[in-house]
């Protein structure tokens, strides 16, 4: 799965790149997901006195509306981005003024000043491209290498270089967690985007442990992987046959 965040101030034009994005990635036939952030400290789609809102103050976590059209699950909290996208599996996922993950990102701005007040935030360093008003209405040109795409009239373009440089999700593990590439996760990140590494650079995998849930690979750090593999092999060492096992399988239904 690949993603990328649209980030930008309000009315930047955030949305309307989403859109043309998502129209042309599925003229191409790719299957697209989304995610808004709010940056609203009230925001609840439910709302009081409603059916679901009495579930929930009752103590019902999560609580979910089916309706004859719409499915909407209600949690009780701010999902953390590795939640949310459990629930995806397309080829692409756009997430709008989504900051604190590690992805590529697309900036929207007004004008050149806006750029330069972007530039003070850590995600800066995975922009690779620049779009919205200032592309769609006031013909900025390329700044500084980053390429300048106007999402209304030039929308193929834009979806061509995603398809060129947006890679398949990386972890966001801290540099003290796992530094195997010697770049840090948004490091390297930053170095595929800007054509000096490559997606398979991550070393995680390359794992000797590896673990899925429910036939979902779960990503390990280096040194959980060195624990459990040391105490895997120390138990299996000591059962008949175990000992000069070459390859070690376990499989926990619960």
């Amino acid at each position: 799965m690949k993603v990328l965040s649209v980030v930008g101030i309000t009315k930047s034009g955030k949305t309307t790149t989403i859109e043309n994005i998502i129209k042309e990635l599925n003229r191409r036939q790719f299957s697209v997901g989304s995610v808004k952030e709010i940056h609203y400290e009230n925001f609840a789609i439910d709302t009081e006195g409603t059916n679901t809102y009495r579930h929930k103050a009752a103590g019902a976590a999560p609580v979910t509306a089916r309706g004859y059209n719409e499915t909407d699950i209600l949690f009780p909290s701010k999902l953390p981005v590795e939640k949310i996208l459990s629930f995806y599996n397309q080829d692409y996922v756009l997430m709008e003024g989504v900051t604190d993950y590690n992805m590529p990102v697309i900036l929207c701005v007004n004008d050149i000043k806006e750029i330069e007040q972007h530039k003070k935030e850590e995600y800066f360093g995975r922009v690779f491209a620049i779009s919205g008003v200032a592309a769609n209405k006031y013909c900025l040109k390329d700044f500084e290498q980053l390429p300048v795409i106007n999402s209304v009239q030039n929308f193929e373009l834009l979806a061509d270089i995603i398809v060129d440089k947006v890679f398949e999700l990386l972890p966001d593990f801290p540099p003290d967690c796992c530094n195997l590439c010697g770049y840090g996760c948004r490091g390297l990140s930053e170095r595929i985007l800007k054509g000096l590494s490559s997606r398979e650079d991550c070393k995680l995998s390359e794992a000797a442990v590896t673990l899925s849930v429910d036939g979902k690979h779960i990503k390990i750090v280096n040194f959980v992987q060195d624990i459990l593999k040391d105490t895997l092999i120390a138990i299996v060492g000591n059962l008949k046959g175990g000992k000069d096992g070459r390859k070690i399988e376990l499989t926990i239904n619960r």
